[in-house]
Order: C-alpha cells, then structure tokens, then sequence
C-alpha cells in the first residue's frame, strides 16, 4: 500500500483553501493548510510531499517564499506548485525556483494532475473548477 502523500496548502483565500483542502482529501491526500505565507517558511520536520503556494498573499510574496525555501537544505527538495491569477507571472514562478505553475482559476483535474506528476502519485478523475 503506498504511503499517503502529505500536501500543504498556503493561500490567503479562505474559500480557495477550504475547496482545493475538500478535494485533495477527497482524493486521499493528507492535508495541512495555512493562511499565512510567513508561517511556510518555518517548516523543518515533518515537510509535506508537496507545498501549493498562491503568489500574491496578504503582505508576502509567494516568489521570496519559494526562493528561501529552495535556499534551505532542509526544504530544498519539497516540490513547489504556485498558483497565481497572474498568468503574466509565470517565468516569475520558475524564476523563483517553482516546480511548476498553475492560473486561477483553474479546473480541479489539472490541479491533480500536476500535484500526481509531482508528487508520483495517482489519483481519481474529479470533474470540479475553483
């Protein structure tokens, strides 16, 4: 049996996080969620399989965020997927170190199917847009 993957959601949009937190546990993702940017750049033990982090949150930049994050030893390997309503923002996000890069809104099964390339996990198809 494959080890259930551990996904942490940081958004400062409460309703992005409480859909995409339904579904990715629906599909049988453990999942951890915070509203605070700043509070990512405390992880040391106990990291996710996989960080999902909006760009543009209340008074931090997702991009400083992930740049810090691959900086660290310790976070260096955490595979990053940032999303933004920005589609212009993009090179920006792989600029910074980002696994990948995913536009609001977007429709849930391409937000899986990133998260499964990624992470190397299967997962069920979900017809759902956020």
């Amino acid at each position: 049996m494959m080890k259930q993957k551990k996904i942490m959601i940081a958004d400062d949009d409460p309703g992005i996080v409480d859909a995409v937190e339904m579904l990715l546990e629906f599909e049988g993702y453990k999942v951890t969620s915070t509203l605070d940017g700043a509070a990512v750049l405390n992880l040391k033990d106990d990291l996710p399989d996989l960080l999902l982090l909006d760009i543009w949150m209340s008074g931090e930049d997702g991009r400083e965020i992930c740049r810090q994050l691959k900086s660290r030893d310790e976070t260096r390997n955490m595979p990053v997927l940032m999303i933004s309503a920005s589609r212009g923002i993009k090179e920006s996000a792989f600029a910074a170190g980002a696994d990948d890069f995913l536009a609001k809104p977007f429709e849930m099964n391409d937000l899986l199917q990133k998260i499964e390339a990624l992470t190397g996990n299967s997962t069920l198809s979900t017809n759902l847009a956020v």
